[in-house]
């Protein structure tokens, strides 16, 4: 019952309503085995892990699903573009309501670091070059 009232509280069922079907079909493996974890369960300890900051390891069983399927299954889901989806899905959604506005939005380029430093436009010069001309 708490895993079920967690699960509520950080993943709203209108949330997953929304989402729920451009996650992949869970199959079961031919050998038989423990019948998947439903990714409700494995998207709330993602959402989880999020909201407090802890680590993998800290992950409680409590959730519903151990660290080892909450990383396998993002891991697939990052292989699917499953992120994109959800993106798209909820910014589609979200404009057609009217909620985004694109003079609010704000681009802080500050933060990118250049790859390989960036292109030079002048060839450095030797510490001792520089002192002999002094």
């Amino acid at each position: 019952m708490e895993e079920i009232d967690m699960a509520g509280r950080l993943v709203s069922d209108e949330l997953w309503n929304e989402i729920e079907d451009l996650f992949p079909e869970l199959k079961r493996y031919p050998k038989g085995g423990r019948p998947p974890i439903d990714n409700r369960t494995v998207f709330t300890c993602l959402v989880f892990m999020l909201k407090t900051g802890i680590g993998w390891r800290d992950l409680p069983t409590e959730l519903g699903a151990s660290e080892k399927t909450v990383r396998r299954r993002l891991n697939e889901w990052n292989e699917c573009e499953l992120w994109d989806q959800i993106f798209e899905r909820l910014l589609t959604k979200l404009r057609a309501a009217g909620c985004v506005d694109l003079a609010e939005v704000l681009i802080d380029g500050g933060l990118i670091k250049a790859p390989c430093g960036g292109e030079k436009s002048v060839r450095t010069q030797p510490i001792e070059a520089v002192a002999a001309v002094s």
